[in-house]
């Protein structure tokens, strides 16, 4: 069975009223893939939280420190878009974790799956866009410094840049990022990823998938990664509240199946996280984050 990581902590988050954020997505997301068979019980493991030491590895201990005490400016938490809280503190220790074991989980059984994940906008001093630690970068940092693997390969296919990943995998040789996204979509300011490849607004399935295929085939025979992470988000969704393309369920369907395909061909372990999607319909979105559970099962059933 495909392990599946996910914590109660991920949708145990109170915000203010009309808050962007769909923070109760990681719980729906859960029961119903345990509802509708999708996924067993027996399939699920909870991070513990993560040391402040593996943070270090990625983010300065000025921020490390400033956000885990209550210190940050109110600039800064603006700029992350959440309200301190314990409980915010408890989410996101847990959430990083989650990858980190989600990733040593598929060095063990070759692909794993994480309800939550893809902090791509957390910068090695600041957060920005509901991303606090970059759960990619330190996930990757750990596997390759405990000895397990010597490079990673991160693919985000989120719609937005993952700028955050792209300035801090610039330090490491070790980590090859690229970034899927829609060109005017946030971030305004974009960071230099290895390899950026930008879509413009209203880019349809056919287009998208022949583009993500062909590079990410590319990609895997140049770097010959140890390992991939993969952020599957589905704010590239047709109907995604703050996504600018014109991507289907089907298309995300797709998408999740070619990149768990190459991945599984190539015999390369494959860390997936569920990344970003936006909508005040929960179950719709839940409908499109349940495609990467769907297409796994497929590939590795």
């Amino acid at each position: 069975m495909i392990p599946l990581v996910y914590h109660a902590s991920y949708s145990q988050l109170a915000l203010p009223p009309n808050h962007r954020f769909p923070v109760s997505k990681y719980q729906h997301l859960r029961d119903h893939l345990l509802s509708s068979g999708i996924a067993q019980p027996a399939q699920f493991f909870n991070p513990t939280p993560i040391d402040k030491s593996d943070l270090l590895t990625s983010h300065s201990s000025d921020y490390v420190e400033g956000f885990l005490c209550n210190q940050l400016s109110p600039a800064m938490m603006r700029r992350i878009g959440f309200p301190w809280s314990e409980q915010l503190c408890v989410r996101t220790l847990h959430a990083v974790a989650g990858t980190r074991l989600t990733v040593q989980l598929a060095l063990q059984h070759g692909v794993s799956l994480h309800l939550s994940g893809g902090y791509h906008h957390a910068h090695q001093t600041f957060g920005s866009g509901f991303c606090i630690f970059n759960d990619l970068i330190i996930a990757a940092r750990a596997a390759i410094d405990s000895g397990q693997v010597e490079r990673v390969l991160i693919l985000d296919c989120d719609v937005h840049q993952g700028d955050g990943t792209a300035a801090l995998g610039a330090t490491f040789d070790d980590i090859v990022t690229c970034s899927f996204h829609a060109a005017r979509n946030f971030p305004a300011r974009k960071q230099r990823s290895d390899y950026d490849i930008e879509f413009q607004d209203g880019c349809s399935d056919s287009e998208y998938l022949a583009t993500l295929r062909d590079v990410a085939r590319y990609l895997i025979r140049l770097h010959q990664p140890d390992l991939i992470l993969y952020d599957a988000g589905v704010d590239i969704h047709q109907d995604d509240d703050l996504g600018y393309l014109s991507i289907t369920t089907a298309g995300i369907y797709q998408r999740d199946a070619l990149i768990l395909s190459l991945a599984r061909d190539a015999q390369i372990p494959v860390a997936a996280v569920i990344g970003g999607g936006y909508s005040k319909n929960p179950d719709a979105l839940t409908d499109r984050h349940s495609q990467l559970f769907i297409a796994a099962n497929h590939i590795y059933g």
